[in-house]
């Protein structure tokens, strides 16, 4: 079963900028497909189609967790949104000013007990969104790994 679109380690407070992946090996089987989107044009794609979810994944922030194991649970040091961006001249963030993060993981969001419910409604409108922008085939790059390449 393929995973679906999304940023690693979004439970960590600096998660990685940079990742690899490799593949030992691959015999008599299926897999090792590996799916890549670009957050940043994803972003790009949000905010010129529907500027108020764009808004709304930049500014709503929350929690991201791992809680795989039994008895660990990691989070971040404090809230952060799916989108972050610098402020522009005016010192606005969000609006037309530059994407520098993005932090996209369904499977790894924790309870959104901080927020009003209002702000809880917007921020899923926004999210359905940005998944069906991450799921347009022109969106996807599909690459099948092999040993020895690196990705």
């Amino acid at each position: 079963m393929a995973l679906a679109a999304h940023t690693d380690t979004t439970y960590f407070t600096d998660p990685a900028g940079l990742q690899t992946f490799h593949l030992l090996s691959h015999t008599k089987g299926s897999g090792g497909t590996s799916l890549l989107v670009d957050g940043f044009k994803a972003a790009q794609v949000l905010r010129s189609e529907s500027s108020g979810a764009f808004e709304d994944l930049c500014r709503t922030k929350f929690r991201g967790h791992s809680s795989g194991n039994e008895g660990i649970a990691i989070t971040p040091s404090h809230a952060f949104p799916v989108i972050t961006a610098e402020p522009d001249s005016s010192g606005q963030s969000c609006g037309r000013s530059e994407v520098t993060q993005i932090r996209w993981n369904n499977d790894d969001r924790a309870a959104m007990f901080e927020l009003d419910p209002e702000a809880v409604s917007k921020f899923y409108a926004a999210a359905r969104k940005w998944v069906e922008i991450l799921r347009r085939p022109e969106m996807e790059y599909w690459v099948q790994l092999t040993p020895g390449k690196v990705l």
